[in-house]
């Protein structure tokens, strides 16, 4: 009888499969660090997260952060995890989080050649009902000769060197972008503590049948927004209607649309003429995840990577998902511009 052992004695690794893009790209190892960095913190943020209930991290922290969204005890915690840990991988030399107001400078003897920028815990409101949250994270080279500021962050999407995100729902999963390849998915297993690669070279359907926003916001929406949306629900060619599903963690709304195909949108609105969703630490992550996978990610008007960022947390309307879908809508806002 043959020995079939489900132990895999040869696993690829998130280490392993950085390590080997490295040395094809001749690279000094420096990403490597920081990807490694990251993933320390992103597995003690997952922790956190599974013992928040036990360990009394739920509940809000009595203040907000810089975009005014309340912040809870596990928001300051995962920014905490996240900062100290980047600063201490000597590979950062920026770094900008959603939850501080100016953009942290590593210490001179701590700077490397990266600048992240990174939401440590994105979908907080739902922390104390269980949903599904998420950390995103881009990352960028330095190009400026100057001392770091903030203004080396200021980088339109399409320098991005890589950006992905980490999704803690039934089960951890991170999934990574880089400029030379293509998407990457790695689940956490916690009985070794590593991120294992799950799936290569992700890419997403043409065409989806799943539409997601929150149309709770109706109310305010441009002509364009529902038109499409009354074209998915009641379509005249004798199509099915597409499914709505929101969430309200970007995380797990765009992921599901990586996964199923579809559209994901949270377009600017009468409410919010400059959209809601932070450009430098959640679009532009998004976005470049969508582009490499296959898909497109709009504002409606131009592409989200073309954007040129004037402040650190600059909001932008956003609209991505498989590119039939998309291309879609952006012919409905083409035909109401020329009105």
């Amino acid at each position: 009888m043959t020995d079939r052992s489900t132990f895999d004695t040869n696993v690829i690794t998130m280490t392993r499969f950085v390590m080997e893009e490295g040395r094809r790209a001749k690279g000094t190892g420096e990403f490597t660090q920081l990807l490694n960095s990251l993933c320390t913190a992103i597995k003690a943020i997952s922790t956190a997260v599974r013992k928040a209930g036990i360990a009394n991290l739920y509940g809000i922290a009595g203040s907000t952060n810089v975009t005014g969204d309340q912040v809870k005890k596990l928001d300051i915690l995962s920014n905490d995890l996240v900062i100290n840990m980047l600063k201490s991988s000597f590979s950062t030399c920026v770094i900008v989080s959603e939850e501080n107001k100016d953009a942290v400078i590593v210490e001179t003897e701590k700077q490397g050649k990266y600048i992240v920028c990174i939401d440590p815990l994105d979908g907080s409101s739902n922390i104390d009902c269980l949903v599904s949250i998420g950390t995103i994270f881009a990352i960028y080279k330095k190009v400026s000769p100057d001392e770091p500021s903030a203004k080396d962050a200021l980088q339109p999407g399409r320098n991005l060197v890589a950006a992905g995100y980490a999704l803690y729902g039934s089960a951890t999963m991170l999934v990574l972008a880089t400029s030379a390849g293509g998407v990457n998915c790695f689940m956490l297993d916690p009985a070794i503590g590593e991120f294992i690669l799950v799936e290569r070279d992700v890419k997403i359907k043409k065409k989806g049948n799943i539409y997601s926003l929150n149309e709770g916001y109706a109310k305010y929406f441009d002509p364009a927004i529902t038109e499409y949306l009354k074209k998915k629900k009641f379509p005249e060619d004798g199509s099915s209607p597409y499914g709505g599903r929101y969430v309200g963690s970007m995380v797990a709304d765009v992921h599901r649309t990586l996964v199923y195909g579809g559209i994901f949108l949270y377009p600017a609105n009468s409410k919010s003429p400059k959209g809601k969703l932070r450009l430098l630490y959640e679009c532009n992550p998004m976005a470049f995840v969508i582009e490499k996978a296959g898909g497109i990610a709009t504002t409606g008007h131009q592409a989200v990577l073309d954007i040129v960022p004037e402040d650190i947390h600059q909001r932008v309307p956003v609209v991505l998902g498989s590119p039939d879908d998309v291309k879609e809508y952006l012919e409905i806002v083409k035909k109401h511009s020329a009105k």
